[in-house]
């Protein structure tokens, strides 16, 4: 088998696909071992890649419905469409280059559509590459499923049920968690002292705000209803690669007086996770698997149709979060959470039954294990 470094293939569709790779590409470092990230849409038909990641962008920005539609009507089917095994065969072909060059020991996927890819990949030029899928929501689409895959980590036993319903081997199947950086489960020794290194006051009662990496939701909508609240409230925003979103936030505190904090695309979301009391933001995958691990309570808002809306529904069942829309029912839950101290215990525990921090590690075990030649049988010594 060949010792090439560890392929992650991604897609660039907000951040989460992208730092689950990293994520689990950091604890492979510290194993000695390689990780390349590789934006699988790269490799796709440049119509296909510009309709599906500008598409979809588009789609849950202005018709979220639509989005939801399609999402619901591939969830219901029982084969892949004619358009999609295309779309996977002529990426497939595409990539061959890039395996060639690179000779992967393993190959990562932490999104749907390079799965696809690399389901179709080894039935059309090597059966033999090992495959593992890393899925990051708390539920899986039928665009994961394949039984050529090798190995899958998943979040939750109810998403390790439905592989199993759909034919995939259970000792296949890790229920790893979603894969964050180990430092959101890593609370500071000094809460205090990180406000102060933040620009944060020590006894202020802090709302993080957040929109994914793309900025999505009515993040700006939030920010104004919580300057109604009934109690002082410092709100923290993180608009990620929004540019335009936090120019907005930023002018509109300005012109209010309020005391708000903005901010783009930062590297340490776990410092402000962990320097919060509560977390209001959509229910992506990523986002809330970090929160849980840090213990911070979450108010999710209004979900994107779709993964999201499944992810909201995991999530407030099993008590590791309110459920929301924004404006002054938003505000009321937030003082909830913040106010009662009941309220916010029964989040946390709930985060901790549900946290995996140690997530990526577990992954990269399971990865480099892959990595591992076989040992021929003729090899084996004699027992004696």
């Amino acid at each position: 088998m060949s010792k090439g470094p560890v392929l992650f293939l991604s897609a660039r569709v907000g951040e989460g696909h992208k730092a689950a790779a990293a994520a689990v590409s950091t604890r492979l470092a510290a194993r000695g071992m390689r990780g390349d990230v590789v934006d699988s849409y790269r490799y796709a038909a440049s119509l296909f890649s510009k309709v599906v990641s500008d598409g979809y962008i588009g789609m849950v920005r202005t018709i979220p419905q639509l989005y939801g539609f399609i999402y619901n009507r591939a969830e219901r089917a029982t084969e892949a469409g004619g358009f999609r095994v295309w779309a996977s065969e002529f990426t497939a072909r595409n990539i061959r280059g890039l395996m060639q060059r690179l000779k992967p020991s393993v190959v990562v996927c932490t999104h749907a559509f390079p799965c696809g890819v690399m389901s179709a990949y080894k039935r059309l030029y090597d059966p033999s590459i090992p495959v593992m899928g890393i899925v990051t929501d708390f539920v899986v689409h039928p665009f994961w499923i394949y039984r050529n895959i090798d190995a899958y980590a998943v979040a939750t036993p109810e998403i390790r049920a439905a592989l199993v319903g759909r034919g995939i081997d259970p000792q296949r199947i890790g229920i790893d968690g979603i894969p964050v950086d180990p430092r959101f489960g890593e609370p500071p020794p000094d809460r205090g002292a990180l406000r102060e290194t933040l620009g944060l006051p020590r006894a202020a009662e802090v709302a993080l705000v957040m929109g994914g990496g793309l900025g999505l939701g009515p993040v700006a909508a939030t920010v104004r209803a919580l300057a109604r609240s009934a109690e002082p409230v410092t709100p923290v925003v993180i608009v990620g690669k929004n540019r335009r979103l936090e120019l907005r936030v930023a002018e509109e505190a300005r012109r209010d007086g309020a005391d708000v904090r903005v901010l783009g695309f930062v590297e340490n979301v776990f410092d402000w996770m962990h320097a919060a009391d509560v977390l209001v933001t959509k229910p992506g995958g990523l986002s809330t698997s970090e929160a849980l691990a840090a213990g911070l309570p979450m108010v999710l808002l209004r979900p994107l149709p779709g993964q999201e809306e499944r992810n909201l529904r995991y999530l407030t069942a099993r008590g590791a979060a309110l459920q929301t829309t924004h404006g002054d029912e938003m505000v009321k839950v937030v003082d909830d959470v913040l106010h009662d101290e009941r309220i916010a215990l029964r989040l946390r525990a709930g985060a901790r039954s549900l946290a995996h921090p140690d997530a990526a590690e577990r992954i990269a075990a399971r990865i480099a294990s892959m990595a591992q030649p076989a040992v021929s049988v003729d090899r084996v010594a004699p027992q004696v």
